[in-house]
């Protein structure tokens, strides 16, 4: 690019191709816009507008609710940090995101609750309202979860095959408990100086964003710029984690982001992620990416969110450096994001 991003890339799956020589070419563009933006939308991903509708119809239901409805799923009683939470709950970098959410995972069978180290134990069961309660949320959830993933696994492939590795190489690499989560979002009106999510970047490998009608995504370009995200119908925003930039030496960045909502705005952010054993370590990669890192202070200095007692210490932002793992970076965000829940579940932790 010849400048710092100004709006954020738009692609189709269609342009894929049919041959090996125009899926190749189509991968090194998705790594080269992962490179200068770390953001784009997605069009033509194969999940019909009626499926997101019909996933955003039983969002707004959940959000309906009573609150001591929604409160019997309250995340506070959860030790993996799933369920519903009240608007103000979370902290991004130190400050309340007016937002209620529900976050729900992969599940897998939890390992013993004093296992070590401390980030094995957010494996485990999400929890669920009564069926009767809502009738077929569970299935909904399940189907978003199948389907957002396989455009996960796609865009992974992509940009495994676009940084000269084998397609499978991530594939393989995210281990034998894969954990994606998500966070499906209502956000009422910002108030005035404050965010519904805070300026952040994304902990995982890659997300798969959905905005339902109503703006309020902004992407922070090199220069300091807030850019807007309009929303657009049958197109998910792609943006890549923290994990990807670890992974890759910086060459792939995750671009910080926040979210203002003028009106009442409902979003679902997919999170694509490993194993929590999985390592961060940077792949070994050609020199020309390795070359294009050193030449741009961007990439060169790219930091990652900063960690609880960092952020006590007075850092803020992306000041921090990369952790070994995968758990230790989907931990390091509990910890500064929920200390509450944090000192509840494991005392002297936060």
């Amino acid at each position: 690019m010849s400048g710092p991003f100004t709006s954020i890339p738009r692609l189709s799956l269609l342009d894929v191709g049919t041959t090996d020589a125009e899926r190749v070419a189509f991968a090194q563009r998705v790594v080269q816009i992962s490179h200068d933006v770390g953001f784009f939308t997605l069009v033509d991903h194969g999940v019909d507008c009626e499926v997101v509708d019909g996933w955003f119809g039983m969002v707004e239901d959940f959000f309906a609710l009573a609150e001591d409805v929604k409160s019997l799923i309250d995340k506070r009683h959860s030790r993996h940090f799933r369920g519903w939470e009240r608007v103000g709950a979370e902290l991004t970098d130190n400050r309340v995101d007016h937002r209620e959410q529900v976050d729900v995972s992969s599940e897998h069978e939890p390992y013993s609750p004093d296992v070590e180290p401390l980030f094995l134990r957010l494996d485990g069961p999400n929890q669920w309202l009564p069926d009767e309660v809502l009738p077929g949320f569970r299935p909904v959830v399940g189907d978003l979860f199948s389907r957002l993933g396989a455009v996960a696994d796609e865009i992974m492939a992509l940009i495994a095959l676009g940084l000269g590795l084998d397609e499978s190489r991530f594939r393989t690499l995210f281990g034998a408990r894969p954990l994606s989560f998500a966070k499906l979002i209502r956000y009422p009106p910002t108030p005035a100086g404050e965010a519904g999510v805070n300026g952040h970047h994304d902990a995982g490998f890659l997300t798969v964003l959905m905005q339902h009608g109503i703006g309020g995504l902004e992407v922070q370009n090199p220069d300091g710029d807030w850019i807007g995200v309009p929303p657009e119908r049958g197109a998910f925003v792609i943006n890549m984690g923290e994990m990807l930039q670890s992974m890759t030496g910086n060459y792939v960045v995750a671009t910080t982001h926040r979210v203002i909502a003028h009106e009442e705005r409902y979003s679902a952010a997919y999170f694509h992620g490993p194993d929590l054993r999985t390592s961060l370590a940077p792949l070994d990669l050609g020199q020309p990416f390795v070359d294009a890192v050193a030449a741009s202070a961007r990439h060169r200095d790219a930091g990652f969110m900063a960690k609880r007692d960092e952020l006590l210490s007075g850092a803020a932002g992306t000041t921090s450096t990369s952790v070994p793992v995968f758990g230790q970076q989907l931990w390091n965000y509990y910890v500064r994001s929920y200390p509450d829940n944090v000192r509840a579940h494991y005392p002297g932790e936060a």
